[in-house]
C-alpha cells in the first residue's frame, strides 16, 4: 500500500516526507523533486518571499544510486529562513513574547486553539499553513515519476482566477507543460491570461485577495484504476477527498459534474464507440472526466479545485475577538499572499498523482517496478473487449 506522511510547521528548521510502498528500482532524480518544488512557488500574486523562501531538499532514505530500494523514502525540505525563528520556534521549553490572541477568520486558527486547548494562534498556523504542501509536492513528485514510467503524465492550468474564466475547450495536453508554466498565472488562455493578471493587480491594490479554481488533467490512465464495489475504493472518491485537503479548497469537481448537473441524461452521458485501429472502446466526449461508477473509463481523468480568497489579507478589515480579552477587534497579518490559485494546481497535480499511483500498484502490485510493468502490461493483453 502506498503511503505518506508529513511533519514540520512553516517556520521550523524544515519538513519531512516519508513515502512508503514505492516499488524497488523506481529512477529518482534530485533535479526533478527540486523543480516540482520550485513550480509550486510561481504565479502572479505570490507574495515576496517566494523569492527568497528557497527549498533546500535532502534525500535522507530509500534511495540509493539513483534508484529506490523498496524501503521508506524520507524527504527532507530545509528551511532558508531557520535562523530568524530559531527562538520562537525553538522546541526547547520556553514561551513566546509575541503571543498572536486576534485569530484570523478564514483559518484554523481559532478552532485549532480551541480543539487542542492551545493559548494562541502560532501554535495552530505553523501547521495548519499551506507550507506543509512542499513535503507533498517533495513526496508526490517521486509518484509522478512512478506514473510516468506507467506511460501515465499530469498537467494543471488555471481556469479561473476572481470573476474571469479561462474558455472552455482549450485544454493543454503533456506536452504544453512547460508552456503553462510560463504564464504568469499558468493559464492556457492568453487572453484570460492578461484579464487574470489585471484582475490580481486590482484586489492587491486594495490589500485584498482572490480564490479561482486550476483543473488537473492525467493522459495515459488505464481501465481499471478504482473500484465499483467499495465506497471508499471509488477512484473519484478518492480524488475528491486528497484534493479537497489542499489548503483553501473548499470545492472539487470531476469531469464537467457542475455543468452536467443542470443537463438531460440524453445528452450527459459519453457515447460509446470502437476504435479499430487500436482495438479498444472510446468514449466521443468526455464530460465523466475519464471516471465511470467509480472506475477510470480509458479516458483522461479530469478533476477541478475551487480554491477560496485567500483569508489573510494585507489590510485589516476581517473582524476578530481577542481570546484574552474578549473584546472586538481585527485579525492579525501573517504573511500572505494576494492569490495562491497557480500554485494550487501543482499541488492538485501532486494529489491526483497520489491516488492514481497508490491504485495502480494495488491493481498491478508488485516489489519492484520490474514487477509492477510487467503485471501492468499482462493485463492490458488480457484486457476483456
Amino acid at each position: 500500500m502506498l503511503r505518506f506522511l508529513t511533519a514540520g510547521e512553516s517556520h521550523g528548521k524544515g519538513l519531512v516526507v516519508i513515502v512508503e510502498g514505492l516499488p524497488a528500482g523506481l529512477a529518482v532524480n534530485a533535479d526533478y523533486i527540486s523543480e516540482e518544488l520550485a513550480r509550486r512557488r510561481l504565479g502572479f500574486g505570490r507574495g515576496p518571499r517566494m523569492r527568497f523562501e528557497a527549498d533546500e531538499l535532502t534525500l535522507l532514505g530509500g534511495i540509493r544510486h539513483g534508484r529506490t530500494l523498496g524501503s521508506p523514502v524520507a524527504v527532507e525540505i530545509g528551511n532558508s529562513e531557520w535562523p530568524k525563528w530559531v527562538e520562537e520556534m525553538s522546541p526547547e521549553p520556553g514561551q513566546t513574547t509575541k503571543p498572536l490572541t486576534q485569530p484570523r477568520p478564514g483559518h484554523a486558527d481559532l478552532a485549532g486553539m480551541q480543539k487542542y486547548a492551545l493559548p494562541e494562534a502560532r501554535d495552530v498556523l505553523e501547521r495548519a499553513s499551506a507550507r506543509e504542501t512542499a513535503a507533498r509536492v517533495a513526496g508526490g513528485s517521486l509518484c509522478k515519476l512512478l506514473l510516468r514510467d506507467l506511460g501515465i503524465e499530469i498537467v494543471s492550468h488555471v481556469v479561473q482566477m476572481g470573476p474571469v474564466v479561462a474558455k472552455g475547450g482549450r485544454r493543454p495536453g503533456p506536452g504544453d507543460l512547460e508552456a503553462v508554466d510560463l504564464s504568469p498565472v499558468r493559464c492556457f488562455d492568453p487572453e484570460a491570461e492578461a484579464e487574470m493578471v489585471e484582475a490580481v493587480k486590482a484586489a492587491a491594490k486594495e490589500g485584498d485577495s482572490l480564490g479561482g479554481a486550476a483543473e488537473v488533467i492525467a493522459y495515459g490512465v488505464p481501465v481499471g484504476l478504482g473500484s465499483h464495489v467499495h465506497w471508499d475504493r471509488k477512484i473519484d472518491g478518492l480524488l475528491a477527498q486528497a484534493m479537497m485537503s489542499i489548503h483553501a479548497v473548499k470545492a472539487v469537481e470531476i469531469g464537467e459534474g457542475i455543468e452536467i448537473a443542470g443537463l438531460r441524461g440524453s445528452v450527459a452521458h459519453d457515447p460509446i464507440g470502437w476504435d479499430p485501429e487500436h482495438q479498444a472502446y472510446r468514449r466521443e466526449s468526455n464530460h465523466a472526466g475519464g471516471v465511470e461508477g467509480g472506475i477510470t473509463n480509458g479516458e483522461p481523468v479530469v478533476a477541478r479545485c475551487y480554491m477560496k480568497p485567500l483569508s489573510t489579507l494585507n489590510r485589516p478589515v476581517l473582524k476578530t475577538v481577542d481570546v484574552v480579552t474578549k473584546e472586538e477587534t481585527v485579525s492579525f497579518k501573517e504573511r500572505t499572499d494576494h492569490t495562491a490559485v497557480p500554485a494550487m494546481g501543482v499541488v492538485a497535480e501532486t494529489m491526483m498523482a497520489w491516488v492514481l499511483a497508490a491504485e495502480a500498484l494495488r491493481k498491478f502490485g508488485g516489489d519492484s517496478m520490474v514487477e509492477v510493468s510487467r503485471n501492468r502490461d499482462a493485463y492490458l493483453a488480457n484486457l476483456q473487449t
